[in-house]
């Protein structure tokens, strides 16, 4: 007999921010949830539905340098990237037939999964990106949009990032719910991430979208409560305060290691010849080095830069989970109060036109200064962005470039991907089902305790 299973991923939940959200807190039993490194979205999602560390599931980041390629890719989107078992193959093994709803968890697309429903714009020919989704089957699109309107893209990303996204998304996965029963509803709750990063997670703006989250999952879990379900919430990371932005690639280039290439008087890295450049994600940075015999001089000047707390090598990554062919010939960790930018011009006015934009694809790195309007002058940045938008309106070609270079990574104030210091501000786990309670959870056990929440027998891993 299986339970049908509703699993909550609330972006940037910690114990601290349960305080502001009574409903998500009378869930039932909490316990600790370990994470692993980096503690990033792909790389933690990964774990949870593998019981793998990255080592093995492969997802070293958000992203990483694809040297079969020779190119950078942030936040790629097919499910074949994650190696390993998931957690639906191993339910339909114990119960054929057992369904499944992703809404938006990464990695959706070409997932074996009953129903989907991922982001994914419309980019038009002509350079045009409206905003919409993916759905799996393509009928579930117009189910959804016609009571929900349009997946609200601009919200779920970008200077205008709010709750209409996770509002949007936690309303769709009900109508799934109510639709089509499906046993596990896996759904994405992003919200957290904006404020928390914005202004840092010991603000009032953090506890305020702690309660607007709160606000909009009362509906959802009220739904999960009518059929009977177990609640599974729970968090890939904490957000910590940190302002300090590092910028690795830059010192890379200044001792002559990173090499650009210059397009119509704009500079780009140019992974081919570089020596040395770094993949920047959050609180971690992949560094590749092309020579073997180069990474010794590579650590050394990596160890000096200030902001760099550890430089791993081969031991290092061994030691972590994360000594995987994707990853970094050392991989790099934050100081608690820093985080790494992808920046690596030197002159602004030769950055590419991509660094201005919010451009999640382009940019070899990741780039948390997407979350606001150039704070060295909001109000051009908003007043070019609502020509850019009269242009789009009226049909002519537009761009929309309202993001801040160094200004904006100044006013970053919350940043992950370390290790949590104190488990107040790391990621929690919530159950509605008190036959699993304990005081903590590792990221490797998330599968096995869900296959048991469940009501799914699975021996792989054991979590007592």
């Amino acid at each position: 007999m299986t339970t049908p299973l509703l699993v909550l991923d609330v972006v940037g939940l910690t114990p601290r921010l349960l305080t502001h959200m009574p409903r998500l807190s009378a869930i039932g039993f909490r316990a600790e949830l370990g994470t692993v490194l980096p503690a990033v979205t792909c790389s933690a999602q990964s774990t949870f539905l593998t019981g793998l560390l990255p080592s093995e599931h492969g997802i070293v980041g958000n992203g990483w340098y694809f040297r079969d390629l020779g190119e950078v890719f942030l936040w790629r989107q097919h499910n074949r990237l994650v190696q390993g078992e998931k957690l639906w193959d191993a339910a339909r093994a114990a119960r054929p037939g057992y369904t499944v709803a992703n809404v938006c968890w990464w990695y959706a697309m070409g997932a074996d999964v009953d129903w989907t429903v991922t982001p994914r714009p419309i980019y038009y020919s002509d350079g045009r990106k409206e905003p919409d989704c993916y759905t799996y089957p393509p009928s579930l699109h117009d189910e959804l949009t016609a009571r929900l309107g349009g997946f609200p893209l601009f919200t779920y990303w970008g200077p205008n990032a709010g709750i209409a996204s996770s509002t949007w998304i936690c309303r769709a996965a009900e109508q799934i719910m109510a639709d089509h029963e499906p046993d596990l509803t896996l759904v994405y709750v992003p919200h957290l991430d904006y404020d928390l990063q914005r202004f840092g997670p010991s603000s009032p703006q953090a506890a305020a979208a702690a309660r607007a989250v709160d606000d909009i999952l009362a509906p959802l879990l009220d739904a999960a409560a009518r059929r009977g379900a177990t609640v599974v919430a729970l968090s890939e990371y904490g957000i910590t305060d940190a302002h300090r932005p590092i910028d690795i690639n830059r010192m890379l280039r200044a001792e002559g290691l990173l090499q650009v290439y210059t397009q119509d008087g704009m500079e780009y890295l140019d992974p081919w010849t570089s020596a040395a450049f770094a993949v920047a994600d959050h609180q971690i940075a992949h560094v590749y080095v092309r020579d073997p015999a180069s990474v010794d001089r590579v650590r050394a000047l990596c160890e000096r830069l200030p902001g760099v707390d550890a430089v791993l090598d081969t031991t290092g990554k061994q030691a972590h989970g994360l000594d995987h062919e994707r990853a970094g010939d050392l991989v790099l960790i934050a100081d608690a109060d820093a985080w790494f930018t992808y920046y690596y011009w030197l002159d602004d006015a030769r950055a590419p036109d991509f660094a201005r934009l919010v451009e999640i694809h382009r940019k070899p790195g990741y780039d948390p200064a997407e979350l606001f309007f150039d704070p060295a002058n909001p109000g051009a940045a908003k007043l070019r962005a609502a020509t850019a938008l009269l242009r789009k309106k009226t049909g002519f070609r537009y761009l929309m470039n309202p993001v801040g270079l160094d200004a904006g990574a100044r006013a970053v104030r919350g940043s992950h991907g370390r290790l949590p210091a104190d488990p107040q501000d790391g990621p929690v786990l919530l159950c509605s089902d008190p036959a699993l309670a304990r005081d903590r959870v590792e990221a490797v056990q998330v599968k096995d305790l869900l296959l048991r929440a469940a009501g799914l027998s699975h021996d792989a891993v054991s979590i007592d």
